[in-house]
Formats: C-alpha cells, sequence, structure tokens
C-alpha cells in the first residue's frame, strides 16, 4: 500500500487549524500514532513528517557539531530548523494547528485553501495559489529537460550517420 501519496485540498479555519483528509491521518496514525514534526520549507510551504523521518533528514544534514562553532552557513542552517520546526499531534479529530509563524511563513492565512500534497515521507501544506505555481515550475522545468534530452540524442544519432 502506498502511503503519503495524493493531494486534497481543505481549508485553514479561523484559528488556524487544518483537517487532514482521512488518508493521511490513516497514514500518519499507522507510521508514528499521529505524533508529527511540523517544519516550515523553504520553497513556503509546511511539512509534517513522522519524527523518525525527520530525525533521518537532519542528521544527513547537520555538521559535525566541532565545526558548527566555525561555520556560520552551519549556524544559519541551525538557526532556520530550530525557528521553524516544532513537534505536533494530529487530534483525534484529524486536526493540526498550524502557528501563527507557520502560516505566514506558507501564506497560509484563516479562510484560505490550502492543498495538502503526500510525498511519500510525509505531507506538504502549501497555500492552493503557491502550489500551483510551484507544480507550473515543476511541468516548466521538466519540459526543459525533455527538450535538453532530445536534442542530445539527436545530435548523438546525427554524429553516428557521419
Amino acid at each position: 500500500m502506498l502511503i503519503f501519496c495524493g493531494q486534497e485540498h481543505c481549508l485553514v479555519d479561523s484559528n488556524g487549524r487544518l483537517k487532514l483528509p482521512q488518508r493521511f491521518i490513516d497514514d500518519f496514525t499507522l507510521r508514528c500514532g499521529g505524533e508529527v514534526v511540523m517544519h516550515g520549507l523553504p520553497e513556503g510551504a509546511v511539512a509534517l513528517y513522522p519524527e523518525e523521518v525527520y530525525r533521518e533528514m537532519r542528521e544527513r544534514e547537520v555538521e559535525a557539531v566541532d565545526s558548527i562553532g566555525s561555520s556560520f552557513a552551519a549556524r544559519r542552517s541551525l538557526r532556520r530548523f530550530g525557528a521553524l520546526t516544532c513537534p505536533d499531534t494530529i487530534t483525534r479529530q484529524g486536526r493540526i494547528t498550524l502557528p501563527a509563524a507557520f502560516r505566514e511563513h506558507a501564506g497560509l492565512e484563516p479562510g484560505c485553501e490550502a492543498c495538502v500534497v503526500g510525498v511519500e515521507i510525509g505531507v506538504e501544506i502549501w497555500s492552493a495559489e503557491r502550489f500551483a505555481a510551484e507544480m507550473a515550475a515543476i511541468n516548466e522545468h521538466l519540459r526543459q529537460k525533455r527538450e535538453r534530452e532530445m536534442l542530445a540524442d539527436l545530435q548523438i544519432t546525427g554524429e553516428n550517420r557521419v
């Protein structure tokens, strides 16, 4: 069974809460009992991950502790991660509360439409407008990549004919 796949549209309520789609609630319940880590992504969305997934991602990214004292970039990265990460629990009603800093970061105002997207290791919560722009950027990138690959293939084919 695939987990954390698909997308659904939801509304952010007046208290900054979001009711997750049932399939994602089931995925989180199965994977981590509903205990999640909320993280603000640089792209302007909010991710929810099971804690074990988040810890594994961070272990791969954090530099050795002894270099943090001398690395401006490492400290800045830690600062950003610390400020835009917090634990949360999905309620029995299947809701999560998006703190104000996270709502501001993701452009998720109370009453707005959000898109909850499964990303195989968790979910991302986007404003509907930002997600549409992200998908357009992904599709344009793929179009350009396809064209480069086709041109390269044609050049190789042309060289073999000579």
